[in-house]
């Protein structure tokens, strides 16, 4: 280990990135904890402490809607255009075929991308900012007035512009740092509330003896699903590949084709998690609407859609399933595997080149993808499960230090991030060689 982490820091250019990653994120959390000014924090606490649509949105947020940040939102209207875009890409041939042109491609859309998430995030800013205010129980709002175009605009361009911020943060550690900037900033995000969570644990086992056998239980079974998430997410099925030698005496080649079970990684459970959330967010803003009948439909949708409910999980449990199967059948393409192939004069024992090809290759990915998805669906929904098993057993309720979905993004995040490393290592190594 400190040999690795010595050839990390004797690599130049990879310790200068690896700094300037670390001081982007410190920065971010800083501004985390900038309070859009006027707003009233005790009122705001009073709404955090009781709502758990609030709690599951703040998983992207990084605990920004409790103290009302100028970072609201996070990146969530980020994520947002994104799903909009790559349904669009699936519709529209001009974006189909911009997804096809490799790396001048993928800038186009992340240029559309960017644009889209300007005007969502100054919608959803006013979502927000009325929805919070309208949770509060005390005497005073959080926002003194926010039918007021002169108290509640300069708000909401103070929220946007925090969002346009991170996102512009995100791609400074994209194009300057270590890499994924977007998913790094979800990854601190998530990891700052865990102090807090465990914190938290050791005050209430400190104060009650019965509470720390509890909270042992839940470090370990933590611990437990980030193994058995890191185990699935590296497995995969290695397809054999031969490729013909070149001469009368030459031998053939033997290679794999690799393909992962979890094809897709993090990107399902962050698309199911701002997409679930919207029902209950919506239907907790409706309910203050003048109209008897919009109250009635914010109601049955707040009720339906808490998180822990049957409804909310079913959702959950399958907007996963089918945001994996989507993005599978986005980034990976058996055709162009098998032309790829084919054209290097490999191909598969026992497969014939072509169409046969092309129908193997699909199976095995879709039959890896069901499993897949079922896993991430069933990682994502497992803190329920096992809020339900303590709690019929007499323990009570106690809550993982990080949720299923959480626990998905940081193992992700962190295996990718291990392998942009040791991509630079590699790349520093080779250069000595010149």
């Amino acid at each position: 280990m400190f040999t690795y982490l010595k050839q990390i820091w004797n690599s130049k250019d990879l310790r200068y990135k690896i700094l300037f990653t670390i001081a982007i994120i410190v920065l971010y959390r800083f501004i985390a904890h900038i309070t859009v000014p006027g707003a009233n924090i005790d009122a705001l606490k009073s709404v955090s402490d009781r709502n758990q649509l609030l709690e599951m949105f703040s998983l992207l947020t990084g605990g920004s809607t409790e103290n009302f940040s100028i970072v609201l939102m996070g990146i969530s209207p980020y994520i947002n255009a994104s799903i909009i875009i790559q349904l669009l890409t699936v519709i529209s041939p001009k974006l189909e075929a911009l997804s096809k042109e490799g790396e001048s491609g993928r800038k186009k859309i992340n240029s559309y991308t960017r644009w889209l998430t300007l005007p969502l995030a100054f919608l959803q800013s006013y979502g927000m900012i009325v929805l919070l205010n309208s949770q509060t129980r005390t005497a005073i709002p959080i926002i003194s007035d926010v039918t007021d175009p002169t108290v509640v605009l300069p708000i909401m361009l103070t929220v946007t512009a925090g969002t346009i911020l991170l996102v512009w943060l995100g791609e400074q550690i994209t194009e300057k740092g270590i890499g994924n900037g977007i998913s790094l900033i979800i990854f601190a995000s998530i990891i700052s509330s865990v102090p807090q969570m465990v914190g938290q644990g050791l005050f209430l086992a400190q104060e009650d003896e019965s509470k720390l056998i509890p909270f042992i239980a839940v470090v370990l079974i933590t611990v437990i699903l980030i193994t058995i998430v890191i185990l699935v997410n590296e497995a995969q099925r290695r397809v054999p590949i031969t490729y013909a030698g070149r001469g009368i005496r030459a031998r053939s080649d033997q290679a794999f084709l690799p393909i992962r079970i979890n094809q897709a990684g993090m990107i399902p459970i962050i698309f199911a998690v701002a997409l679930t959330s919207f029902p209950g967010i919506l239907g907790q803003f409706l309910v203050n609407a003048k109209s008897v009948w919009l109250q009635s439909i914010g109601s049955s949708m707040t009720t339906l859609f808490q998180p822990n409910t049957l409804p909310y999980l079913g959702v959950y449990f399958l907007l996963v399933i089918a945001f994996t199967f989507f993005y599978v059948s986005i980034t990976f393409n058996p055709e162009q595997i098998a032309e790829n192939i084919q054209k290097r004069g490999g191909y598969i024992p026992g497969i014939r080149p072509g169409i046969q090809t092309t129908e193997y290759i699909g199976k095995i990915s879709n039959r890896l993808t069901f499993f897949g998805a079922l896993f991430l669906a069933f990682i994502a929904i497992s803190p329920v499960a096992i809020n339900f098993v303590f709690q019929t057993s007499g323990i009570g309720s106690v809550p993982l230090l990080i949720s299923g979905a959480g626990i998905i993004i940081i193992v992700g995040v962190v295996l990718e991030l291990i392998r942009q490393i040791n991509a630079q290592l590699v790349m520093h190594d080779y250069k000595k060689f010149y």
